[in-house]
């Protein structure tokens, strides 16, 4: 299997560039996309037609999810990282305060939140091995699993060998976004650290699909490098991932850029609008993708998208490690744009047809468990 290879993005600039609205209206009419299509729903024409994609988009994820939303919640172990990343609130240079949870701490914010409802969780660290290395996460499995239906990662990148050792202890996906697929953008705002290989973390869904994981989450960071190239580098990734792992859950999120220490600014700033043509886009073309649409948005960007494409929305989140327990502590990744708890937001999807799910899977049918 050869490994998965990003083209330069100046080799698909027309096909993003030139389509027009009948083009965009041809490709709406078809029930299966060529990643071509892509480029299309990506375009400047149909930026014009979002009522359109929308409508299409709605279509297909009432058919494909019901009235479904499931919800998770993030739980930030550790806030040190190796790396020196310009955007990031957690990289090295920046002079906030670090912390790293006892297993203990991190049962305490996770009981909390299994306390208000949630069933889903995600781990999420800075890229420090010698601070959260993959004895921590195997150990934290081992003694939560049997309270949570799902148990997600988002730490540094591992070896296959590593992941498969995490899958057994009990965690159930991983969450690894390359931040851009421009390499000349990556190599621009990664200055230092493991991170800073692009091609490393670019195989690594490849190796935690390899691992037996249930599923695996891509994505970039939207206001790094033009979001319409960014998309369709992403949606080729996404194809390249169906077809060699086809049995593997596979998820998008939309991380957008927000305020975080270091004051970085954004060199391709996007807003609501793109991001809602990114994910109807998105959706369109892979009709059985998990889109995450989480709390960097506001309540009344998600409230709006109920039922047009994403599938998973987080709800009351902290991403400060110990936040849920301690709530006045400092040291954020980034601010949270939606700050409403689960019930409010499971009453928001409710009023709007849709029904709010905490658990869509039993941890029984892991492997090893």
């Amino acid at each position: 299997m050869s490994p998965f290879t990003v083209p330069d993005f100046s080799e698909f600039q027309a096909l993003i560039h030139t389509p027009t609205s009948t083009d965009v209206e041809a490709v709406l009419a078809r029930d299966k996309l060529h990643i071509n299509d892509l480029a299309t729903l990506l375009s400047p024409a149909a930026s014009e037609m979002l009522p359109a994609l929308a409508a299409r988009s709605a279509v297909i994820t009432g058919q494909r999810f019901g009235h479904t939303i499931q919800l998770y919640a993030p739980v930030y172990v550790s806030s040190f990282c190796a790396n020196k990343c310009v955007y990031c609130g957690f990289s090295a240079e920046n002079k906030i305060e670090r912390r790293v949870l006892t297993l203990d701490e991190v049962e305490v914010e996770m009981n909390i939140l299994a306390d208000q409802g949630f069933n889903h969780i995600l781990l999420v660290s800075g890229e420090a091995p010698a601070k959260v290395g993959v004895d921590y996460l195997a150990e934290l499995a081992r003694r939560t699993r049997a309270r949570f239906a799902a148990i997600t990662i988002e730490v540094q990148p591992l070896s296959t060998e590593e992941y498969r050792t995490l899958f057994e202890a009990g965690i159930t996906g991983v969450a690894v976004y390359q931040e851009t697929y421009d390499r000349g953008v990556y190599d621009a705002v990664h200055l230092s650290g493991n991170k800073a290989d692009y091609d490393y973390r670019l195989k690594v869904p490849a190796r935690v699909a390899e691992a037996g994981m249930r599923e695996v989450g891509i994505g970039f960071l939207m206001g790094l490098a033009d979001w319409r190239s960014e998309g369709f580098a992403l949606g080729l990734h996404l194809q390249w991932l169906r077809k060699h792992f086809w049995r593997t859950n596979l998820t998008v999120s939309f991380p957008r850029m927000r305020p975080a220490e270091g004051a970085f600014d954004p060199p391709q700033p996007t807003g609501e609008k793109e991001l809602t043509q990114l994910l109807l886009a998105l959706r369109i073309f892979d009709h059985d993708v998990g889109l995450v649409l989480s709390t960097r948005e506001e309540k009344r960007y998600r409230n709006g998208m109920i039922g047009l494409g994403p599938t998973r929305y987080s709800a009351g989140s902290c991403t400060a490690p110990g936040g849920y327990a301690n709530p006045d502590l400092a040291g954020e990744q980034f601010s949270v744009g939606d700050h409403r708890d689960l019930q409010t937001v499971c009453d928001s999807i409710r009023k709007r047809g849709h029904d709010p799910v905490c658990k869509d899977w039993d941890a029984t049918f892991q492997k090893g468990l």
